[in-house]
């Protein structure tokens, strides 16, 4: 992908030729962007068990893909769940936290970030944006329940015989409002089997899971403020369902952006990998003179 058609007015010429890369461990998928001249190049795999082989395993695709040898790249920037775990030989590379990562991509996708919604395969998050540098201004974090995370909304379809995928699209289906009162997952999973005993519709159920998972998270978007423009990152950023239900409580659309959101985490920390690049060589070419 050219870089004109993945960032937003603007941006572009903040993101320069330099050969980084961006990786994003999460707990369920591992993701990772490369910038190489004009181009933008994404790659995503499952995590495994080991952070540093996923991360290899990402490189290796992302070299396949484009031709791009370990020795071309300049920097590199992991973050995500799986971070503290990357250590690299062949290129520098650091470490950077996921929030700083989603904000400074969420800015590169959309300049007039304000508020990012943040779901991966085992937390949530509200995030504060400053639009005029991709900075955090606050966050709030929900890493205690896994409620309205991915591996929730796993353990849902599986209750329900949907796949995953299905699962939110499903959802939007729904023709009868059904409440899930419990703010646990062991009483949600509970409720849905009672549903489902009472013969309740699947979508019906499906929509019920995602409206009580947004209000958890429209809890999280209140405490830090919601300022338009809002977008939505994170694994569960593609489930339609969960997006439909946000924008239903909050009130508020979700902005689109033209490469899918699940990359912002890697794309932001291609960001930060090129500004620590040229860090070195600023500070190099200072101590020569």
């Amino acid at each position: 992908m050219n870089k004109h058609d993945v960032l937003a007015d603007g941006k572009v010429s903040d993101l320069r030729l330099t050969n980084v890369i961006g990786v994003d461990i999460g707990s369920r998928q591992a993701k990772a962007v490369l910038v190489y001249g004009e181009e933008i190049q994404t790659a995503i795999t499952a995590s495994g068990v080991d952070s540093q082989e996923t991360a290899a395993r990402l490189i290796r695709k992302l070299g396949k893909q484009t031709g791009i040898e370990p020795r071309d790249i300049a920097y590199l920037v992991g973050t995500g769940y799986g971070r503290i775990a990357l250590d690299f030989d062949a290129f520098p590379s650091e470490v950077v936290t996921e929030i700083s990562c989603h904000a400074m991509g969420a800015h590169f996708l959309n300049a007039g970030t304000r508020t990012i919604i943040d779901i991966g395969g085992q937390d949530s998050k509200a995030i504060k944006v400053d639009p005029d540098n991709g900075r955090v201004v606050d966050f709030v974090m929900n890493d205690k329940c896994a409620a309205g995370t991915g591996r929730f909304l796993e353990k849902v379809a599986e209750l329900l015989d949907y796949t995953l995928e299905e699962l939110g699209e499903k959802a939007k289906l729904s023709e009868k409002k059904l409440e899930i009162s419990s703010q646990c997952v062991v009483f949600a999973e509970s409720e849905v089997i009672s549903l489902k005993a009472r013969g309740e519709r699947r979508e019906d159920i499906a929509a019920a899971i995602h409206f009580a998972s947004a209000r958890r998270v429209r809890n999280l978007v209140n405490r830090v403020g919601l300022e338009p423009e809002l977008v939505f990152s994170g694994g569960v950023s593609n489930n339609p369902g969960m997006r439909f239900a946000l924008e239903e409580l909050i009130g508020h659309p979700i902005r689109t952006t033209k490469l899918d959101m699940v990359y912002a985490g890697a794309l932001g920390a291609a960001v930060f990998a090129q500004r620590y690049y040229e860090g070195i060589h600023a500070a190099a070419e200072k101590g020569v003179a």
